[in-house]
């Protein structure tokens, strides 16, 4: 594939983390996660064909673009992911599970709610996967979540998001009991979901 098509392409790596990561505590597992998150990160970038740069953050603790590529990574007990990409995204994992009513009505009012009947709990983390890509694609904490919308649902699998006078596109990948969500803005996405034993750094490995 050459360059100009891979620049039109989301590159979103999902890494199981190893049991001898998720046993850790305290600093040591948030340390451990984030170095997994970076290597994720890694894959995402050689495979959307350009060197990962220098990471560093600004003082909101948001993602500083590299060489005109913005990043984004997330990290969970169980996976961790990272995205590099040659528009504004953000990426976010969460392990679908009950909800209670009092975090439905926190994460979205009942127009929202009422832009799809399907299960409950699935769309509960749709809409807080999406909102929390876009945040961070934005460079915003979740402070700013009151002012994310879900604005339309395409799909099973895709949705939109208003934020300040923003149009942001969102693509859902779910694996197992989790969802990953990142921001595409009209780019196309391939999706990694890599084992533990592939931390290697092998690109092939799925």
């Amino acid at each position: 594939m050459n360059q100009t098509l891979r620049n039109k392409i989301i590159f979103p790596v999902i890494l199981a983390v190893p049991e001898s990561e998720k046993n850790l505590n305290g600093r040591q597992k948030v340390a451990a996660l984030s170095t997994l998150a970076r290597f994720a990160l890694e894959v995402s970038s050689r495979k959307s064909g350009v060197s990962l740069g220098c990471l560093i953050k600004n003082d909101d603790g948001a993602p500083v673009p590299f060489d005109g590529n913005f990043w984004s990574v997330t990290h969970k007990t169980e996976f961790v992911g990272g995205v590099t990409a040659r528009t504004e995204t953000g990426i976010d994992i969460e392990k679908i599970k009950c909800c209670s009513e009092a975090l439905c009505h926190k994460i979205a009012d009942p127009l929202e709610w009422a832009l799809s009947d399907s299960d409950r709990d699935i769309l509960f983390f749709r809409f807080w996967t999406s909102k929390e890509a876009v945040l961070k694609a934005a460079g915003k904490g979740i402070s700013g979540l009151s002012d994310c919308r879900i604005e339309k649902i395409l799909n099973d699998r895709s949705l939109v998001v208003k934020y300040k006078n923003k149009i942001w596109e969102i693509q859902h990948y779910f694996f197992g009991s989790h969802i990953a969500s990142v921001v595409t803005n009209g780019f196309d996405v391939e999706w990694s979901l890599l084992s533990e034993t592939c931390i290697s750094g092998e690109l092939s490995c799925k």
